[in-house]
């Protein structure tokens, strides 16, 4: 059986008034309007819902039950309602994204935290990982977005571009390379016995594709996974690094010089899958990353 919302709102206000005068002046209607929709829903029940009386209206036993269902139902519903609000007015909510380590541990902590000074509300969740892992996330729908590098293959994702991420070499404070600011990658390949990668399938392919392009023949030394720990081997001398340059540790006494002939970069994007909106949180943290981010 289908009852108007409108109507049990009018039977709770007589309820809770125990007067049909009162209930007209809480919901702005007719005093008559307010007996007619108690007498349609009476009718529609089959049984009394309120008594009568010169001084005041009673609820029968099936009105108590009634009223006491619609107090919980109209509840939940007005909950439902400023939860609902709230969200769009991103003053609660939840956001889950991934982002690759190198932009997570260096790019992150400033944008999260100002977000969190802006939407104290909403929670955050970051999972640090590499791209292959990403993308596979957002397409399972098990983050709203990733940051990290743009796809060679776009195919199901959506992609906006953050800002372009040289790759660059990083050398001891008394290497001869330290000075400079630029080398080429011919040179780099001659200068140093070792070369160091903080690398990934997709850069890998990059190099490969520029080396063969340009004659060049390389040794590739040792392969790394975390910043830290190529850091502490350049520093103790084993060779030089070749990195993206938002991955370059803020505080270190390592310098960075840029790769020129030829330039190789990637860019950083907003990943998401296309045709999928973003929750009203999901998307306040994507604009912050366009204006923070962006290059």
């Amino acid at each position: 059986m289908r009852v108007n919302l409108k109507v049990l709102s009018t039977f709770l206000a007589v309820a809770e008034n125990e007067s049909f005068r009162k209930a007209a002046e809480q919901t702005n209607i007719s005093l008559p309007a307010v007996s007619m929709q108690i007498k349609q829903l009476e009718e529609r029940l089959g049984v009394a819902l309120l008594q009568r009386t010169t001084r005041k209206v009673v609820l029968t036993h099936e009105g108590e039950k009634l009223m006491i269902s619609t107090r919980k139902a109209m509840a939940e519903i007005d909950a439902a309602l400023l939860s609902i609000e709230q969200a769009a007015n991103a003053q609660q909510g939840n956001l889950v994204f991934a982002c690759v380590p190198t932009v997570a541990s260096t790019r992150l902590p400033t944008l999260v935290t100002e977000f969190a000074r802006n939407y104290p509300g909403i929670s955050v969740g970051i999972r640090e990982t590499a791209q292959p892992e990403l993308l596979e996330a957002i397409r399972k729908r098990e983050v709203d977005f990733g940051i990290g590098p743009m796809p060679e293959k776009i195919g199901v994702f959506q992609c906006t571009p953050l800002f372009e991420d040289p790759y660059v070499a990083l050398v001891p404070e008394d290497h001869p390379l330290a000075d400079k600011n630029g080398v080429s990658l011919r040179e780099l390949t001659k200068i140093s016995p070792s070369l160091l990668m903080l690398g990934s399938s997709q850069f890998q392919q990059q190099l490969n594709e520029v080396l063969l392009k340009n004659k060049i023949s390389l040794e590739r030394n040792y392969d790394f996974t975390h910043v830290s720990t190529m850091a502490a081997m350049i520093e103790a001398g084993l060779g030089v690094g070749i990195l993206p340059k938002v991955a370059v540790p803020r505080q270190t006494s390592l310098k960075v010089v840029n790769i020129v002939r030829p330039v190789m970069s990637r860019t950083i994007a907003i990943i998401s899958m296309r045709g999928h909106s973003l929750s009203t949180a999901s998307q306040r943290f994507v604009d912050m990353c366009n204006e923070v981010l962006k290059a």
